[in-house]
């Protein structure tokens, strides 16, 4: 028997007589009415605190805010479900030039092209201001889940519709069968002698634009 086999027989033999599970209690907050005003404010502070930049805009001024961040990137990387309103602007090169590179689940980039760009755009499902928390579940806006780990600069787009409050709130939009990525500032640790080391798991820079009207 391997020892696959021998794990998975314990759970069978320790099921076998179906036990009930526990009713989990429920009575922490689940739930706030906090403006979507406050909730911005909030998540920009959080996001402060962890060294990444935001900008606050509406949605026709992401095309020339996204041209400054990416002023200095020789190539960047984009999902192929991010619309291309957001790159209507004449810095931002068209789709199929060098520069910008479509990440698609059937004609994926490989790592080696995503270690040599400079940056990546993607999306976001759901943020939570509370901890700074911007979450990413796969979707096609928001790609795979290696894109936003390789290149050292992740540019990220946060609707103000998709704040909310307090992790519950998150989760409770969240579908739990997608892989999930979890972001809070720039990729750092301070495992060792509590020294802090930037770009460890992930992007060294993390730039936020919170779109207002999305």
């Amino acid at each position: 028997m391997s020892a696959r086999e021998e794990i998975l027989a314990r759970i069978t033999g320790a099921l076998a007589d179906s036990p009930v599970a526990r009713p989990v209690p429920r009575g922490y907050l689940r739930a706030s009415d906090t403006s979507t005003a406050r909730l911005i404010e909030l998540l920009t502070d959080r996001l402060a605190d962890y060294k990444a930049h935001v900008d606050v805009v509406a949605s026709a001024g992401v095309p020339g805010i996204l041209a400054g961040l990416l002023a200095g990137a020789e190539s960047y990387v984009v999902p192929s479900g991010l619309p291309d309103d957001w790159f209507a602007h004449p810095a931002l090169e068209a789709d199929g030039a060098p520069r910008r590179l479509r990440d698609d689940v059937s004609c994926p980039l490989s790592v080696a092209e995503l270690d040599r760009a400079s940056a990546v755009i993607t999306a976001s499902a759901v943020s939570v201001a509370e901890s700074g928390t911007i979450m990413l579940d796969g979707s096609p806006a928001q790609g795979r889940r290696v894109i936003s780990l390789v290149p050292d600069h992740h540019v990220c787009l946060v609707p103000a519709s998709s704040i909310v409050h307090i992790l519950p709130e998150a989760v409770a939009r969240l579908d739990g069968t997608r892989a999930m990525t979890w972001i809070s500032g720039p990729s750092a640790t301070s495992d060792i002698e509590l020294e802090r080391v930037e770009g460890v798991h992930g992007p060294r820079r993390l730039d936020v634009i919170i779109i207002t009207d999305k």
